[in-house]
C-alpha cells in the first residue's frame, strides 16, 4: 500500500483517504478467525484505525508522526495475516506432502512440468517434490505415508542417497516455504526440483 504524504501543511485529507484504504484492507477475510490469533489480529487493526482517526485532527507533524506509528503496525497486521494463512494452510493437510494417494509420481511430474513450461513456477516446484517423493516411494526408498510431511521425506531420502543430501533438504524447505509460506518459487527453484527427482531416479 503507497501513501505520498505532502511535504507542506495541510496533510487533511490525507489521513481519511489513508484511513479508509486501511479500513478496507483489513475487511478482507484472511484478518479473521475465530482463535486468539485473530483477536489480536482485530484488536491492532482497531488500534491503527483510531490512530488515523486522532491524525486527522491533529496537526502535520503530529499526523506525520501517527501515520508513521500506523504503517509500521499495518506491516505487522500483514505479517500476522500472513502467519494465520499459513498456520490454517498447515490445518488444513496437516503439512502432508501427498494430499491425494490416487495421483501417481507420473502425473504429478507431467503436472509439474507443464506448470513449468506454463510459467506457473510455484506450481512447478510444489508438485514437483511431489513427484519426488513419490517415485522414491514407489522404488521403495521410502514409505510414503498419507500424512508424510516434506522433513521426513527429506530425512528419509538423505539416508538412502548421501551424495544428494543437501539439494534433498533444500528441495524440502523450498517445498515447505512456497506451499506453506506464501513464498513464490523461481523458474531456476522449480528446475532445482524437477532436477533433483531425474538425478535420484537416473533419468540423465
Amino acid at each position: 500500500m503507497n501513501w505520498a504524504l505532502a511535504l507542506d501543511p495541510p496533510l487533511d485529507p490525507l489521513p481519511e483517504q489513508a484511513r479508509e484504504s486501511l479500513r478496507r484492507e483489513l475487511l478482507h477475510s484472511d484478518y479473521h478467525s475465530d482463535d486468539l490469533m485473530a483477536r489480536l489480529i482485530d484488536w491492532l487493526r482497531r488500534f491503527v484505525l483510531n490512530i488515523f482517526d486522532a491524525a486527522s485532527q491533529a496537526p502535520p507533524l503530529s499526523a506525520f508522526v501517527a501515520m508513521l506509528v500506523a504503517l509500521l503496525l499495518g506491516l505487522a497486521l500483514a505479517w500476522l495475516a500472513t502467519r494465520t494463512r499459513r498456520a490454517r494452510r498447515v490445518a488444513e493437510d496437516g503439512g502432508a506432502v501427498l494430499p491425494d494417494d490416487s495421483i501417481t509420481a507420473a502425473q504429478w511430474r507431467t503436472r509439474a512440468e507443464q506448470a513449468l513450461a506454463a510459467g506457473r513456477h510455484s506450481e512447478a516446484l510444489v508438485d514437483g517434490f511431489r513427484a519426488l517423493a513419490l517415485s522414491q516411494a514407489e522404488r521403495g526408498r521410502l514409505t510414503a505415508t498419507p500424512g508424510m510431511t516434506a522433513h521426513e521425506v527429506a530425512t528419509a531420502l538423505q539416508s538412502a542417497y548421501p551424495r544428494q543430501g543437501r539439494q534433498v533438504s533444500e528441495a524440502a524447505r523450498l517445498f515447505d516455504l512456497v506451499r506453506y509460506g506464501d513464498r513464490d518459487a523461481t523458474r531456476e527453484q522449480a528446475a532445482l526440483v524437477l532436477d533433483l527427482d531425474d538425478d535420484l531416479v537416473g533419468r540423465r
